[in-house]
């Protein structure tokens, strides 16, 4: 049988059988995974790289990923404009994210935990 090889960090490796993909509902990236992250920050996921959005470009996120070819997770702690206020810096040296649309509401049945926000990145 074949394996996919992993590499959950410099000495460590993980065998996945052939043909696994990773490919969560958003309801279950907040409920098995950002949850657990938020509540400890050690929280490791092999499925989902961490990346600091501020400090990368888009271009380079293939690379970061842990897994998946065409669609990538990763944990990404929210950056704040300004040290008192609450506006989100999406900023990299390249460009800056914009959120677009409006944002979808994520529910485990009929209890909201969590929104979705689209965001597209703009060079210059």
């Amino acid at each position: 049988m074949e394996h996919v090889v992993i590499s959950k960090g410099a000495d460590e490796q993980i065998e996945l059988p052939a043909g696994f993909r990773f490919h969560p509902t958003d309801e279950e990236l907040i409920t098995h995974y950002l949850s657990k992250k938020v509540l400890d920050c050690s929280f490791n996921a092999i499925a989902i790289g961490e990346v600091d959005l501020n400090k990368c470009e888009p271009w380079e996120l293939p690379w970061r990923a842990t897994m998946g070819e065409k669609e990538w997770y990763f944990f990404c702690v929210r950056d704040r404009k300004y040290p008192t206020g609450l506006r989100t810096n999406r900023a990299t040296e390249a460009g800056y994210w914009k959120a677009t649309g409006k944002d979808k509401d994520i529910f485990r049945g009929k209890i909201l935990v969590g929104m979705k926000k689209t965001l597209v990145f703009y060079g210059g």
